[in-house]
């Protein structure tokens, strides 16, 4: 590691991982802390954030855990208090937290739909809205939000609320990287394709409509131009570089780590 964060304070929500193994968020609250970021480790699954947090301090690490549900505003503020108690800043919030529910319009219930936008998007207005003040002050801070393909195309599976709540978070995004700009604060979307990550086994793979899991990984093959999934270092390392004054030029945009998805015709 180069330590290109020394001396910045990241806040990493959903930085546990849906069953053992490397997820997005573990991977880069851990990439961040090896980078010489102090992490604050949020999750709603405390266990999951205490594995990422022993994993940490195994390493020698500096971070501190946080049990946060990122949908209720009371727990997201109590954990941004929390990160400045300890550290004093907030140079960089990476919101990660996001989770999807199949369905389209006729079948999928209205509460399912509003949960959607809640977790995906609502979440991230949130934390965006008790960090910003903090960052306005200091002049300076990078904002980054972690997208999905599925916001921008149909990949063959109905998720209209998840889908919706991914796009929105992209002009959501582009919004403040306009908007805030001027006072030194960045903010730019990751948008993974196919990640072979936890999540996949554990909630995906069992969604009505989905494939089992060796299907997945076969689909990835035929439609990635690299041929295979990423994996939730590929996510990290991309946000380590956004996070990084090497990106210091660099907001208002969307990084895809999709080894090429996006960019076939079908």
């Amino acid at each position: 590691m180069t330590s290109r964060l020394a001396g910045k304070v990241a806040i990493v929500t959903g930085a546990g991982s849906v069953g053992d193994g490397w997820g997005n968020g573990r991977a880069t609250a851990v990439a961040f802390a090896r980078e010489g970021a102090q992490v604050l480790v949020a999750d709603r699954d405390r266990a999951a954030a205490e594995h990422t947090a022993t994993l940490m301090h195994e390493e020698g690490l500096d971070c501190l855990l946080a049990q946060v549900d990122v949908t209720d505003e009371e727990s997201v503020k109590d954990m941004v208090k929390r990160c400045l108690a300890r550290y004093g800043r907030v140079d960089i919030l990476h919101n990660n937290v996001g989770g999807s529910v199949t369905g389209g319009p006729e079948e999928m219930p209205l509460d399912d739909f509003r949960a959607q936008l809640d977790l995906n998007l609502g979440s991230v207005f949130l934390c965006c809205r008790h960090v910003l003040p903090i960052m306005r002050e200091q002049s300076s801070g990078c904002i980054i939000n972690v997208g999905s393909v599925g916001g921008m195309r149909h990949l063959g599976h109905d998720h209209v609320g998840y889908s919706a709540a991914k796009a929105g978070l992209v002009q959501f995004t582009r919004q403040l990287a306009v908007r805030y700009g001027p006072v030194g604060i960045r903010c730019n979307t990751v948008v993974p394709g196919m990640i072979d990550a936890p999540l996949l086994a554990h909630r995906v793979a069992k969604q009505a409509g989905r494939a089992d899991l060796a299907t997945l990984h076969e689909q990835a093959r035929a439609r990635v131009p690299l041929g295979r999934r990423g994996d939730a270092w590929d996510v990290a390392y991309a946000a380590v570089f956004l996070a990084s004054d090497e990106a210091k030029y660099i907001t208002g945009t969307e990084l895809l780590v999709d080894g090429g998805l996006m960019a076939r015709s079908a």
